[in-house]
């Protein structure tokens, strides 16, 4: 799948967030920061505690899954996206997850 964000709103604040799909370049090349920039607390202090168990080498496995779990947590916090199907279906299929959508 090619690399591509779905963009999320939140309903309260209007205020929107990029959700990048895929593997996560960032979290393999800086370990826990992309979390802390995101301001993604619960896999920030997840992430920390297993890299200094690992001595870092869990950033390997949350490459692979950490966007994943960002999504889910902005979904969970009740963001919504409104962009066409087009771009939605693809992403849904290849994470097997259902993203809501509000237009």
């Amino acid at each position: 799948m090619a690399w591509t964000q779905v963009i999320l709103k939140n309903p309260l604040h209007e205020g929107a967030k990029q959700a990048p799909v895929g593997f996560s370049w960032t979290t393999l090349f800086f370990g826990i920061f992309p979390a802390l920039f995101r301001g993604d607390w619960k896999w920030f202090i997840i992430q920390t505690i297993f890299a200094l168990i690992t001595w870092g080498l869990s950033s390997i496995f949350f490459a692979v899954v950490y966007n994943k779990l960002y999504l889910i947590t902005l979904l969970e916090q009740g963001y919504f996206s409104d962009q066409s199907d087009n771009v939605l279906e693809p992403v849904e299929t290849s994470l097997s997850l259902k993203i809501t959508r509000r237009k």
